[in-house]
């Protein structure tokens, strides 16, 4: 079984504006076209059992027409992430509507949505967030569209899971991408998941076992931010660290499957 904690989509008729957009503005080539059909694909190809959909609200415009999209879509190969915008106003709706919806988690891109991670004005929507049990993931580190200086660094997450203890925290790209010292600095060891998209297989294999076990292995989940990679080279890319079967087993479903509260039967 294989989880991959990190992939996005769209609406048909949006993927085939926003993929080509999306990758033209990051100067790297999609993998797949965007569209759950075209992901799905994917994943029967590249031996890929679920695939989290983590969706963001780049609008305030955008939070509940992307939230509704995110039910409608789920199934039981796709977990689709819910988002908020920071300046949306009715966060506090949404975020219970979320919660009814079923929906286990949401995602906030600072790059996209423009704030700081540990702006003490996003802390009511991030605790409220919490008391209800949701999940929430944050790109980190570098974006590949946009310069810096960046608006997600481990040194702010470490401000913000020092706040917030307890809460359910995905930090992507192995806590921060392209900003891997500073990870091990901050973060290593410390109450947040990484997630191996568009970090394992780029970065050295030596500092991603160094990482895995000083984290602790029960804290990283398997992801490959399709489009952008592909699904069995990210496979690949983390049995080529080999692991042990304990913590392979682990990081490409186990983990994932106690965080989202899913049965394995």
């Amino acid at each position: 079984m294989v989880i991959d904690f990190h992939t996005h989509c769209f609406p048909d008729e949006l993927a085939m504006r926003a993929v080509p957009i999306l990758a033209e503005k990051a100067r790297i080539p999609a993998i797949v076209n965007g569209t759950i059909s075209d992901l799905e694909r994917s994943m029967k190809a590249n031996g890929i059992t679920c695939s989290v959909l983590l969706n963001i609200a780049t609008k305030p415009s955008q939070t509940e027409k992307v939230n509704s999209w995110a039910v409608q879509v789920q199934k039981d190969n796709i977990i689709s992430f819910g988002s908020i915008h920071p300046l949306y106003d009715n966060w506090k709706n949404e975020l219970r509507r979320i919660k009814e919806l079923g929906i286990k988690g949401i995602k906030f891109h600072p790059e996209y949505q423009e704030f700081y991670v540990d702006d003490e004005v996003l802390f009511p929507i991030y605790e409220l967030a919490f008391e209800l049990g949701l999940v929430i993931a944050f790109h980190a580190g570098e974006d590949l569209g946009f310069d810096p200086p960046f608006r997600c660094t481990p040194e702010r997450l470490d401000s913000l899971i020092r706040h917030f203890k307890g809460g359910k925290i995905i930090a992507a790209h192995m806590g921060g991408y392209n900003y891997w010292d500073e990870v091990e600095k901050h973060l290593t060891g410390k109450d947040i998941y990484f997630d191996t998209s568009y970090a394992i297989g780029i970065m050295d294999n030596e500092q991603a076992k160094r990482m895995i076990r000083n984290h602790g292995y029960k804290k990283i989940l398997f992801g490959t931010d399709s489009p952008w990679r592909d699904q069995g080279w990210s496979t690949q890319s983390v049995k080529e660290l080999c692991l042990e079967p304990e913590i392979e087993e682990a990081i490409f479903y186990k983990n994932a499957m106690e965080l989202l509260g899913l049965s394995d039967e």
